[in-house]
């Protein structure tokens, strides 16, 4: 067994991380979003920040590409290419914030951003607007510095898009292409800036497997007749991630 390989096997909590990501990958499988919702919260309690940022955009482009085929045929190209061009610009800084902010601070800040979302879509919040252009760089650029800073890519844009009275087939398509789409501007950055060791591959490798299994059946299990019982079951994973990953409860 490569030593790197093992070296990942032997971190402290990998059992807990490997039934995170998988509960995380069968909620994006059928929802289109959720993975670093419920991952970061329990992720950064073993893992320095920079590893998870880095892991939870590399899974991401692993899973997408069993997403991203039907997704791509589904969403709205421009609107997806307008918000993604926005986030590529401040995801560097979210990355700076990451390196110099204390590690307990960054746990908090990620509960209090997933909690925050979680209300917002769960009490029933919508968007009436149509965004315009200056809308949609907004939320991409704010998109882009918190999903550098924390990991979490998805908040931001899941408030305006799965809160709104959308259909629900395009809302998961928009947010698929999207995520993947900022997946590979994070990853770049990390890789350029020297944030990431071979030894973060090696768990990116290990949490892959059981993440793209899990997003496989999820993926089977989505009907958009059952959009109801979606949510309420993201919505359960969410909350149960965000209370037990709070420093609190050291």
């Amino acid at each position: 067994m490569p030593e790197g390989l093992q070296a990942a096997l032997a971190l402290p909590g990998i059992g807990w991380l490997i039934f995170t990501i998988g509960a995380a990958g069968l909620v994006r499988g059928f929802t289109g979003f959720g993975t670093a919702m419920i991952f970061v919260p329990i992720g950064t309690q073993f893992l320095p920040a920079t590893d998870v940022v880095f892991l939870m955009a590399a899974t991401g482009i692993v899973s997408t590409l069993a997403l991203a085929p039907q997704a791509w045929k589904e969403c709205d190209k421009f609107e997806v290419g307008t918000l993604a061009l926005a986030a590529a610009v401040t995801v560097p800084l979210g990355l700076w914030v990451m390196v110099q902010v204390d590690a307990l601070v960054l746990r908090w800040i990620a509960c209090t951003v997933v909690g925050l979302t979680l209300l917002a879509v769960a009490t029933g919040w919508r968007w009436n607007g149509r965004l315009g252009l200056p809308g949609r760089l907004a939320i991409g650029s704010s998109a882009g510095a918190v999903g550098g800073m924390t990991g979490l890519t998805g908040p931001v844009v899941i408030v305006f898009y799965l809160a709104s009275s959308a259909n629900v087939r395009k809302v998961r398509a928009n947010t698929i292409i999207f995520l993947a789409l900022l997946d590979i501007v994070i990853v770049t950055n990390i890789m350029i800036g020297g944030l990431a060791d071979t030894s973060a591959l090696w768990v990116v490798l290990l949490l892959s497997v059981p993440y793209v299994i899990t997003t496989l059946i999820g993926k089977a299990l989505f009907d958009p007749s059952l959009e109801k019982l979606y949510r309420v079951a993201a919505y359960s994973v969410i909350a149960l991630a965000v209370i037990t990953g709070l420093p609190i409860f050291d």
